[in-house]
């Protein structure tokens, strides 16, 4: 299959190069900034075009790399007739792409993707969705070329999904942050915590996180979390996400 990539950052890398090494046949790399285009056309063997110019209808599939607020920007200036349009933003529904081609869909990677160290393993989810059969034969053959797990999601799920991961992810290394900061305020090694963060996420392979709840929190123990809140006296705003979340405990473990 031919594809064509709109995009110069981390999804587009992680896509173009995917799809390169499992023989899909790129017509062209588009982006605004024409030497970053040129840099990801050279690593797959391809040609890259400056996007200002306009985007060809010559390829199966494009893919729409681009940051969730550009999307909207950059459909304007597209016009699609037999090329299959994705974007590949999981908080953006399938309809902001809706008015650029005639065939439209999702393709999301549930994965934080950095282009400098992009994942070896296939095992990254790929969750997509299709507007027509033609897209759906189209778009399921790529997910599964870039992934081995691959799951058709409407766009009300896909979004309810991508909150999920800004939880699950984003939230929780916000606070391995916190946490480190304290460790070196105190001066101990956040190193020390490695295991039992590592005890937790082995855990989630056989376990539900709802049976693994342990803490303070869990206990009920209120002596020991405002001590633990007076500890966290010269970071309010910590003290804020501390409370939060050990009522949010309490309120799941209340029967």
């Amino acid at each position: 299959m031919r594809f064509s990539i709109i995009g110069t950052g981390n999804t587009a890398w992680f896509m173009a190069t995917r799809l390169a090494a499992a023989g899909f046949s790129c017509t062209g790399i588009y982006g605004r900034n024409v030497e970053s285009a040129k840099s990801l056309a050279d690593r797959i063997g391809s040609t890259s075009y400056d996007l200002s110019n306009g985007v060809k209808d010559d390829a199966d599939i494009c893919i729409l790399a681009v940051s969730d607020h550009a999307i909207g920007e950059v459909v304007t200036s597209l016009s699609f007739s037999k090329t299959v349009l994705v974007h590949t933003a999981g908080s953006v529904n399938m309809n902001a792409v809706k008015g650029a081609a005639t065939h439209t869909g999702v393709i999301w990677p549930v994965y934080s993707i950095v282009k400098d160290n992009l994942p070896e393993t296939k095992d990254i989810p790929i969750v997509w969705e299709a507007s027509d059969d033609l897209a759906k034969k189209i778009i399921s053959a790529t997910a599964n070329a870039i992934s081995n797990i691959s799951h058709e999601a409407d766009s009300g799920q896909r979004i309810s999904l991508h909150l999920t991961a800004v939880i699950s992810n984003n939230f929780t290394n916000h606070l391995f942050a916190i946490a480190e900061q304290i460790c070196a305020e105190k001066n101990l090694p956040f190193t020390l915590l490695y295991p039992i963060i590592q005890q937790s996420v082995n855990r989630l392979a056989s376990l539900s996180p709802a049976t693994q709840q342990t803490g303070p929190a869990k206990r009920r123990d209120t002596a020991t979390m405002q001590r633990q809140l007076d500890m966290l006296g010269k970071h309010p705003q910590w003290q804020r996400i501390y409370e939060a979340i050990s009522v949010s405990i309490m309120e799941m473990y209340k029967d």
